[in-house]
C-alpha cells in the first residue's frame, strides 16, 4: 500500500481569535505527507495576517469573496490533490500531534486504502478546554444509512478519498456537511473505522448560532435519503427524548 498523501482544508472568516491553533495543529503533525490549503472569505480582523506569518508549510491558500461556507469548502476541494480530502475549519484541531502518522499505520495492515475513514471527535470551548465527547458518537459499523439516527460522525473525522468526494449542494446553507457526507458513503466501497479521536471541534460553529434554519435542513435532507415516515418517526424519538432531558436537568 502507497504512503497516502491528505489534503487539509480549512476554511476561515475572521478567524484570528482561533485560527493559529488549528494552523499549528496540522503544521505540527508528525506525519509529513500533507497537503494544506486555506480558503479564506475576505477577513477584516488580521486573519490574513496570520496565514501568512505560517504560509512557508501552506501549500495553498486565497483570501477572496464566496457566496458562504459550503462555497469555500468546494473551492478548497477543487484546488486539492492529495489522495484525501479532509476538513478540519478554523477552531477546530487535529486531536494531536501524532493522529496522522497512527491512523496511517492503521491503515498499513490493509491491502489497500479504503474510500472514507472515520473517528470520533472531542468538543473544546473557545480556550481549548475540553468539553467532552459528542453526544453522538460513530457506530462500529458505518454505512449511509447510519445517518438516519443523526450525524453520527462530525465531518471533522470524517475523511474521504478525493476522488469520490463530490462537492458540497449549495441549496444548503447550514447543513450541507450532512448531505455530503452521506452522499459519500453511498459512492464508498469501503468504509474504515480507525476508534481514534480523530479531531477536537470547536463549539458554537454556524449551525448552533442558526440552529432553526439548520435542523429544517436537517430534516429535509433526511427525507430524501430515508423517506418522510422515517425520518417523522425517528424526530419524533429525538424530541421526546430532548424534552425528557430537559425536564430532570430542569429538577437536578
Amino acid at each position: 500500500m502507497r504512503v497516502p498523501v491528505f489534503s487539509i482544508i480549512t476554511i476561515t472568516y475572521n478567524a484570528a481569535y482561533c485560527l493559529e491553533k488549528t494552523i499549528l495543529s496540522i503544521l505540527n503533525q508528525s506525519y509529513s505527507h500533507i497537503e494544506y490549503l486555506i480558503i479564506d472569505n475576505n477577513s477584516t480582523d488580521g486573519t490574513v495576517d496570520i496565514i501568512k506569518q505560517y504560509e512557508a508549510g501552506i501549500s495553498y491558500w486565497i483570501s477572496g469573496p464566496d457566496e458562504g461556507l459550503y462555497d469555500a469548502m468546494n473551492k478548497g476541494l477543487r484546488k486539492a490533490t492529495g489522495d484525501y480530502v479532509w476538513f478540519i475549519n478554523a477552531g477546530d484541531l487535529i486531536n494531536s500531534e501524532d493522529t496522522v502518522r497512527q491512523m496511517v499505520s492503521l491503515l498499513a495492515e490493509g491491502d489497500s486504502l479504503p474510500d472514507i475513514i472515520y473517528g470520533d471527535t472531542l468538543l473544546i470551548d473557545e480556550g481549548g478546554r475540553s468539553l467532552g465527547a459528542r453526544r453522538l458518537r460513530p457506530p462500529e459499523r458505518l454505512s449511509w444509512k447510519s445517518f438516519r439516527m443523526g450525524m453520527l460522525v462530525s465531518h471533522q473525522s470524517f475523511i474521504v478519498k478525493r476522488t469520490i468526494a463530490p462537492e458540497f449542494d449549495l441549496q444548503y446553507r447550514y447543513s450541507s456537511d450532512i448531505d455530503w457526507c452521506i452522499r459519500c458513503m453511498k459512492g464508498a466501497e469501503s468504509i474504515f473505522n480507525t476508534r481514534m479521536v480523530l479531531s477536537r471541534f470547536l463549539d458554537g460553529g454556524l449551525s448552533t448560532v442558526r440552529r432553526k434554519a439548520s435542523l429544517k435542513e436537517r430534516y429535509l435532507i433526511m427525507c430524501k435519503y430515508y423517506g418522510k415516515v422515517t425520518t417523522v418517526v425517528l424526530h419524533g424519538w429525538f424530541a421526546v427524548r430532548f424534552y425528557v432531558a430537559k425536564c430532570i436537568k430542569k429538577k437536578i
